[in-house]
């Protein structure tokens, strides 16, 4: 052969026998049949084999396999981040005419592709109180196609009655999907309580090291493995092997940061608690959440995240500035990783709740939760 040839098709061999502790980063697109009559494009590749690296390389396979095993799922399908797994779900349970129920405390970007796609569709999605629990059957209509539930809910950690709203939902035949990223899969065992479809942003707890963007959609059904399965075929939802490699990684370590993050994060809060400047500590844990009784019944922990309400004598420019003068809490958007976080949100409000320009929402991270104390008391200082 050209030796142009060889470069595509080579005759070197190089022993398979290579058995590491990490699970090898397959990259590829096109999958090589050994004939025609094998040849395949379905998406099933637990049943059919490796048939397009769209649907997933050993690497992608491997962390939804360990995903579902973790959260004791029928099948989990990775996706390119957090908010791709949010729209799989929309996408794949609703059509033009449609109704979905979605807490008011959703995460902004679910609540975001309410108002966006799914009002473009044709999907009408109504906003309910969080702490409704088996009242919310009587927001349910025949048209009902989806039931969110997000707990704790993003920012002001509402924890919802889950079981009770799934109850409500499955005596009309109405599929319950929950974000289940604080949990991280494990501190809250969705499928044990009857959730149809549990999703996570990877990119939190999962990848730990604010690296990667990934999200997961693990299904406890077959009706629903091949409804989602479907639908992230036909919109192309594929993930970076790379990105799968780096999850996978995380996963090793993901029990000791559960339990060094919940020990850093009660110490902060506690000590919050205590200071005058701030009215109330949202953290799960804490009697004074709401829906704390929820938490207390159906979680096996809590995680890094908490939000604190500052007294109303402060303007929500001093709560900004609060913000700005903290030097080990970096200001971001996401959470779950090593580095702690701050983020005010001077316009945010809920229904029977002055929160506006007095919240900010903490991740705690890592470091030395002394530390992170010190510098909390320097920024309510300044």
């Amino acid at each position: 052969m050209d030796w142009r040839t060889r470069l595509i098709h080579s005759g070197s061999k190089v022993s398979r026998e290579f058995h590491s502790l990490t699970t090898p980063t397959y990259r590829g697109s096109t999958i090589a049949f050994r004939s025609v009559a094998e040849a395949s494009d379905g998406w099933q590749q637990s049943e059919l084999g490796y048939t397009y690296g769209l649907y997933g390389t050993p690497t992608t396979l491997e962390l939804a396999a360990r995903i579902a095993e973790l959260e004791g799922a029928r099948h989990t399908f990775i996706t390119p981040g957090g908010q791709a797994a949010i729209s799989l779900i929309y996408l794949s349970f609703c059509r033009t005419g449609s109704h979905v129920l979605l807490p008011r405390n959703a995460y902004g970007p679910n609540r975001e592709f309410a108002d966006g796609v799914a009002r473009r569709c044709g999907i009408t999605v109504e906003r309910y109180d969080p702490l409704v629990g088996a009242k919310i059957a009587e927001l349910i209509r025949d048209n009902t196609a989806l039931i969110w539930c997000e707990s704790p809910g993003s920012i002001t950690m509402e924890v919802q009655d889950v079981p009770a709203i799934v109850q409500a939902a499955h005596a009309r035949g109405v599929p319950a999907a929950l974000d289940n990223t604080y949990a991280a899969g494990v501190l809250f065992d969705a499928f044990s309580f009857g959730v149809d479809v549990s999703m996570q942003a990877l990119t939190k707890y999962v990848g730990g090291h604010s690296d990667l963007l990934l999200g997961s959609v693990s299904v406890g059904t077959e009706e629903a493995y091949q409804q989602i399965g479907d639908t992230a075929r036909q919109i192309g939802m594929g993930a970076s092997p790379d990105d799968c490699a780096l999850a996978l990684r995380g996963l090793k370590t993901l029990g000791v940061r559960l339990e060094a993050l919940e020990r850093s994060t009660l110490k902060v809060a506690k000590w919050l608690e205590q200071r005058p400047e701030v009215d109330r500590v949202l953290h799960p844990a804490f009697p004074g959440c709401p829906g704390h009784e929820h938490w207390k019944r159906d979680f096996t922990g809590s995680a890094s995240l908490f939000s604190i309400l500052f007294s109303p004598r402060f303007t929500p420019e001093q709560v900004n500035d609060f913000v700005d003068a903290l030097e080990l809490f970096r200001i971001g958007w996401s959470w779950g990783g090593v580095t702690s976080l701050a983020m005010a949100y001077p316009g945010l409000n809920r229904v029977g709740e002055a929160y506006r320009g007095r919240i900010v929402r903490l991740n705690i991270g890592l470091e030395d939760p002394e530390d992170l104390i010190a510098d909390l008391a320097s920024a309510l200082g300044r």
